[in-house]
C-alpha cells in the first residue's frame, strides 16, 4: 500500500440479517476515526435501514430493496429497477467497499460499486470472493465483530469497539407517547423477546410466561414483549389470562417497526432474548441482558464483550457441529435451560449493573461505551 491515499468515499456492504447488521457498527465507528473527512455510505436492506439510519458517523443509507429484485428474471419492470440501482451505486464513485458480510450478493454489490479497492474475505462464500480485488483472511473461530474487525486490520486500520446504536428522533418521540397511553411512563419494565426464526432458538414459551411473577416480585412494574410481524404466533401461549401477573405485560408484538423496537430497548431495565437481533440491540444500548443460548456457539455469534449475560447448558462434544436451521431438532437444546438458571443469570447480571438504572441511548445524552482499540 505505497501508494495509499485516504479514501474519500467509502462503502460498507453488510444488507442482512438484522442482528449481524447491529454488529457492524465498529466497523462504522472504526472508518469514522481513521477517515474523519470522508464520505461512508452503507448498504443494508430496506427493512433494516432503520437500524442504523440515526447513527452519526453515517452519511447515507443506501436501502437494498431485496423482495422487489427477487424474481427479476421473470419482471421486465424489477430488472430494470436493479439495473438503475446498480448503476446509481456505480455513479457514486467509491474509493473504498468493505464487504462485511461475504456471501454472494453482497461480493457482487461489493464488485459493481466499481471501487478502486474492493475489501472481502478470502474464503468468503458462494463465490464472493470473486468480487474483490483486496482478500483478507476470515478467522471464522473469532466472534462475528472480531471477524469483521480483522478486515481493518488488514488495511491497517485500528479497530473501535464501538457497538453503539442511536434512536431517530420520530422513533424516541413515538415510544415516549406510546408509554404515556399505556401507562408506562415513569415505570421499570423488562423487555422479553421470546421469538426466533428459528425453531431450535426458541426456548419453550411456557417457561417464559413462567418468568413473568419472578421478574416482578424482582421490581420490574412491566413486561415489554417485542417480536417481527410474522411472529405473534409464537406468543399466543405466553400470557395466562389467569394469572395476576397478566395485567403487567404489554404485548407488542408485531406492532413495532424496527426503529419504534430499538426505542423500546433503549430504556429498558433489562432485556431477555434468545439468540436474535432484540439482543444485538440491547449490546447496543448497554442495556443490561440475558441471551439464551441453544445450538449456536455464543463465543462466536453471542452479545458482543458479555460472556456473564449468556445462559447455555448445552456443552458440544469436540468436533460436534449443530446445525441450527435443522427442523428436525426442534427446541431440544433450548429446553435444557430451566427457569431457575434464567432468573440465577438475571440476578448476576442485574446486581453488576447497578440494577439496571443505566440511562438508556434512547436519551438526549447517551452514556459512552468503550472507544479504546485492543
Amino acid at each position: 500500500m505505497a501508494d495509499f491515499r485516504p479514501p474519500r468515499r467509502i462503502l460498507i456492504v453488510r444488507p442482512s440479517a438484522l442482528g449481524d447488521v447491529c454488529r457492524t457498527v465498529p466497523v462504522l465507528a472504526s472508518l469514522r476515526r481513521a477517515y474523519p473527512q470522508a464520505r461512508i455510505d452503507w448498504v443494508v436492506r430496506d427493512t433494516f435501514a432503520a437500524a442504523i439510519a440515526a447513527h452519526p458517523a453515517l452519511n447515507e443509507v443506501i436501502p437494498f430493496p431485496r423482495s422487489r429484485f427477487a424474481r427479476w428474471w421473470r419482471n421486465p419492470a424489477a430488472l430494470g429497477e436493479m439495473l438503475r440501482w446498480f448503476w446509481d451505486l456505480r455513479r457514486r464513485q467509491y474509493e473504498l467497499v468493505l464487504d462485511c458480510q461475504g456471501l454472494g450478493r453482497s461480493g457482487l454489490i461489493s464488485f459493481l460499486a466499481a471501487a478502486r479497492r474492493r475489501v472481502g474475505y478470502r474464503q468468503a462464500r458462494e463465490l464472493a470472493w470473486l468480487g474483490y480485488n483486496v482478500r483478507h483472511p476470515a478467522h471464522p473461530e473469532r466472534h462475528t465483530v472480531d471477524q469483521m474487525l480483522s478486515l481493518l486490520r488488514g488495511e491497517g486500520i485500528e479497530p473501535v469497539h464501538d457497538m453503539r446504536l442511536y434512536v431517530a428522533r420520530d422513533d424516541r418521540d413515538w415510544w415516549a407517547h406510546r408509554q404515556r397511553q399505556l401507562g408506562l411512563a415513569g415505570l421499570r419494565y423488562a423487555v422479553l423477546a421470546p421469538t426466533a426464526r428459528w425453531p431450535s432458538k426458541r426456548w419453550p414459551i411456557q417457561r417464559w410466561r413462567q418468568l413473568a411473577r419472578p421478574l416482578l416480585d424482582r421490581g420490574h412494574q412491566r413486561l415489554v414483549v417485542v417480536g417481527g410481524p410474522d411472529e405473534s404466533r409464537q406468543v399466543e401461549d405466553l400470557v395466562d389470562p389467569a394469572s395476576e401477573a397478566a395485567s403487567a405485560i404489554v404485548d407488542l408484538v408485531g406492532r413495532t417497526t424496527i426503529g419504534q423496537t430499538m426505542a423500546v430497548i433503549a430504556e429498558a431495565d433489562l432485556v431477555i432474548a434468545n439468540d436474535s437481533a432484540p439482543l444485538h440491540v440491547a449490546v447496543g444500548f448497554d442495556r443490561p441482558c440475558v441471551a439464551l443460548f441453544g445450538p449456536t456457539d455464543p463465543a462466536l455469534v453471542g452479545p458482543y464483550r458479555r460472556p456473564e449475560a449468556v445462559v447455555r447448558k448445552y456443552e458440544p462434544q469436540p468436533g460436534e457441529t449443530i446445525n441450527y436451521r435443522d427442523g428436525k431438532r426442534g427446541d431440544e437444546l433450548m429446553r435444557l435451560i430451566s427457569v431457575e438458571d434464567v432468573l440465577e443469570r438475571v440476578d448476576a447480571v442485574l446486581a453488576g449493573s447497578d440494577g439496571g438504572r443505566r440511562p438508556g441511548r434512547g436519551s438526549a445524552t447517551p452514556p459512552a461505551l468503550e472507544e479504546t482499540t485492543t
